[in-house]
Parts: structure tokens; sequence; C-alpha cells
């Protein structure tokens, strides 16, 4: 029996390669408007894809680990990611919305309640992509700590999901009567505090929303190395990983697997593999694609993800021998918006499809249901009032 693969695309600005913003078809005066990525998030929609991403930083792009580039022909400048997910969510139906949020220099109160807030709009696809910032330049931008080193990061990174979950968790599914006759519009016997004391953050709670739809929104983190795999085991839903080839594939699966039962983590997590992509109608056209943009670029395209320069098609080869190793699916990167993410949609989507590998419609139900993740428990409920 065919896999059916789960398809994410990553949302960056005009795209991932740092000359994407001076192609033809690119939008570069609209990076910062709200009909350009309403656009492209329903366009994703249209492809039927499970879940959109928004990349985010709390500074301002640059290629320089160590602080700001002085490079004037990149994109730089981005509007909030949050944000952007709540503003495209009633312009769409079905495709999950997940932003990345900077758990380094956020409180998680903050963040909960506004996530919590998009699966409200959203009816039940709301996600978080949550990630450490180990860079001085950007620490430096909040200044309100010295900067931790990097284990120190990412169990902040730990503690801050382990808040926002308490705190999705905090009101009781049914808290809210909204009873007229009775005068009573909460049960106030369902509603909990959360009582998080630890290291980095001391939060009491409840929360000011109710209980998202999905009970526990998506939580995601990329993972290049065992260190985020044990943050992904102990805090996520889904996990990223970074494979280069088809052997790479099948080790990451395993370290993922091995970590998950060195933590005690009951239900697995999802898997999904990265790919940096730059498509054509021939293997040709996407090669010279790729030589053109390098050259305005002034280099090669350089990424931490493998970079795929082909057609759909083979794309699609590379997709379906890949999940042989265990994955459950793929986060696509576009080198280019709106074209590589038309390309994924219109050219990429209809071969899976063909090879009944990809779904042919959305069945409804939220974020979670579709990528087969059961609706948690509230930990907070008695036994018998749980769902």
């Amino acid at each position: 029996m065919t896999q059916q693969l789960h398809l994410a695309v990553a949302l960056d600005g005009a795209g991932w390669h740092p000359a994407a913003w001076r192609e033809d078809d690119a939008r570069p005066t609209e990076l910062l408007r709200a009909p350009y990525w309403a656009d492209l998030v329903r366009e994703a929609e249209a492809g039927l894809l499970d879940l959109v991403t928004i990349e985010d930083s709390l500074a301002i792009q640059t290629e320089s680990y160590s602080g700001y580039d002085d490079r004037t022909d990149r994109v730089r400048g981005r509007l909030d990611a949050v944000l952007i997910a709540a503003r495209v969510a009633p312009l769409t139906r079905y495709v999950g919305l997940v932003p990345t949020v900077v758990a380094t220099h956020t409180e998680p109160f903050h963040v909960s309640k506004a996530i919590a807030t998009l699966d409200h709009v959203s009816g039940g696809r709301a996600g978080v992509r949550v990630q450490a910032s180990g860079r001085a330049h950007e620490n430096r931008l909040v200044g309100r700590r010295e900067l931790p080193g990097t284990d120190d990061l990412l169990d902040e990174v730990a503690d801050h999901v382990e808040v926002q979950r308490r705190l999705w968790d905090s009101w009781e599914d049914g808290a809210e009567i909204r009873d007229v006759a009775t005068g009573r519009f909460i049960d106030r016997e369902r509603l909990h505090y959360a009582d998080f004391e630890g290291r980095w953050f001391s939060v009491r709670g409840p929360s000011i929303t109710p209980r998202p739809p999905q009970g526990q929104p998506l939580v995601v983190v990329l993972a290049h190395e065992v260190r985020p795999v044990r943050i992904a085991a102990r805090a996520a839903d889904v996990v990223l990983v970074t494979p280069h080839s088809g052997e790479d594939a099948r080790s990451e699966v395993e370290r993922v697997r091995e970590v998950e039962a060195a933590v005690g983590r009951a239900e697995p997590l999802l898997v999904l593999g990265e790919l940096l992509v730059v498509l054509g109608d021939t293997e040709a056209e996407a090669a010279d694609r790729l030589a053109r943009l390098d050259e305005r670029a002034g280099g090669p395209l350089s990424s931490d993800a493998e970079v795929f320069v082909g057609t759909a098609t083979s794309l699609a080869d590379l997709l379906q021998a890949r999940a042989e190793a265990g994955l459950a699916g793929f986060r696509l990167r576009p080198a280019t918006l709106p074209g590589d993410l038309r390309r994924i949609t219109r050219d990429l989507v209809p071969e899976l499809q063909r090879r009944s590998a990809f779904r042919t419609s959305y069945d409804g139900g939220g974020l979670r249901e579709r990528l087969g993740l059961a609706r948690p428990d509230n930990r907070y409920a008695p036994t018998g009032a749980r769902r």
C-alpha cells in the first residue's frame, strides 16, 4: 500500500533563496502587506497541504551568525509571524497555520494566549514552531540578561512549552457555560492554576483564553542534532529533521526513536524531513533557474537543509524514497515565492496524487486530526470528565 505523505511549506519573505525577491513574479513591494501572505496561504490550501509554517526572528535578517551584515541586496525586515497567521486565518478553512516564536526572548503566558486565540479563530488549525536564539546581537535587542549557554537555552525552550501546555489546559472543556437564564457565564470549578515554578519561569495562571479547540495546538521543533531532538521528545508533537540522503533520513528517524525511548515518551513524534526546492519543467530549466539566482546573489545557495533542483516528478520520486526511511512527510522550503510554491501545489501535488501518495481533498477536522494526532486529555480535569 502506498504511503500517504504529509506536506508542509515554510514561508519566508520572498523565498528561501537570497535573490528570490528579484524574480519576475516576485512581489517585493508587498512583503509587508497582508494580501501577499493571504495569497501564499490560500495557494497552499488550494494544493491541499497539511500546514504552512511562517518564519520569524526578533532581529533583522543577517547572514552572519555573530552580528549584522552590511548587505543591501537582500530582503530585510519582516512582519510578526503570529499576527500574519491570525490575519489569514479567517480567509482560509483547512490548511494548518504554524507561526514561529523565539522562546528565548518571549513570555510563555503571552505566547500561549496568542496561539490559543489563533486556534479559536482558525477553528482548530493552529500550531507554534518554537525555537531558541543564541545570537548575541539578538539578545542585545532585548537586553534583559546574559545569554545562557546552548543547553540552558534548549532547557528553557522545554519549560516555555510546558508553561504553554499547562495554560492551554487551565480551562477545562466546557468551562464556559454561557447560561443567560441563570446568569452564569463560566464554571469557576473548571478553571485551574498552572502553578509552574522552574528555573526560567514562575507562572501561576490560569490563562485568560478558554481551552483551544484542539485541546493542545501543535508544537513543532526543528532539530539539527541530538540536543534539540531531546527537547522535541520532551515538548513537541512534530520534529523537523534535515537529512541529506536516504541513509541520513533513516539515521535521523532512528535517533528520534532512541531519544524518545530514553526520555520515556509514550506517543511517537511525527518526523518530517526538510528540503529546499528549486523546481522547473525540466531538469535543465531548474538548474538554469538556480544558476540565475546564484549569479544575482553573488554566490552559491547555502542551506542547512538539502537543496533539491529538478522537476516535480523527480521530487516526487525522492520524497517517496525518503519516506521509506520512516519519514511521515516533508516540510518544503520554496526557493522563490510565489514561483516554487505554485510548482509544489500545481505540479508536485498532482504528481503525488497520481501515485496515490497524497490526499485528493480535505476531510475536515482540525490540524491534529489531519496529522493523525489525538486530542489530548486535559491534565486538570477529573478522570470522568476527560475526553
